[in-house]
């Protein structure tokens, strides 16, 4: 008991001190706080960063003002909350579904997941290799991060396939948080169903 206090375990988790049994992990109901805090913070964000990113498309650069450095600030920030939730979720155990999905539904909720922690580690990545392609800085908040290439004549047009690439990221991004949203939706409106549960904040 001295040792899960320690190590600050209200629910079992895989402390270095402590064997827990497999199922004794699966009777985890609900995701650690922080990753309870980080899921929603990173949802909240995702959302700014696509509004953004749309007006981007709609506008042009010059045509949003300080919105680029916004953008590229939550961007790296984005990345940052990524790498902790991911880190989170490896040495977290997951709470299981109540009630338990069907194979085919949660083999494709698993899949829209890998993807979208795919793509929002890799989309703030690939920005900021284009944004350093194009010659320009990236910016957190009033500093100027360090350049991931040195721009040249050929990494301008380096720049303009990694933009694109970034834009169509976004636009996959935004779709399965679509269809993820409504899946949700439709969770927490089932009678009976507990799986917002998991991951709701009260």
């Amino acid at each position: 008991m001295m040792l899960a206090g320690w190590c600050g375990a209200k629910t079992p988790s895989p402390c270095p001190f402590i064997t827990i049994p497999k199922e004794d992990i699966q009777l985890t109901a609900r995701y650690n706080l922080l990753q309870r805090i980080l899921h929603w913070l990173i949802a909240i964000m995702v959302f700014g960063m696509l509004t953004s990113g749309m007006a981007f498309m709609v506008f042009g650069d010059e045509g949003v003002g300080s919105l680029v450095k916004v953008h590229m600030t939550f961007g790296v920030l984005l990345f940052v909350l990524m790498l902790i939730r991911v880190a989170l979720r490896v040495l977290l155990p997951t709470p299981a579904y109540d009630p338990e999905p069907p194979k085919l539904q949660a083999l494709v909720a698993k899949g829209i997941h890998l993807l979208l922690y795919v793509l929002l580690i890799c989309l703030p990545i690939g920005g900021w290799l284009a944004t350093s392609a194009a010659g320009e800085t990236v910016q957190f908040f009033n500093m100027t991060l360090p350049a991931l290439l040195t721009a040249t004549d050929e990494t301008k047009t380096l720049a303009e396939t990694l933009f694109t690439l970034h834009g169509m990221g976004g636009i996959i991004v935004l779709l399965l948080v679509l269809v993820h949203t409504a899946a949700a939706i439709k969770d927490w409106r089932t009678p009976g169903s507990k799986t917002m549960n998991r991951i709701s904040l009260p």
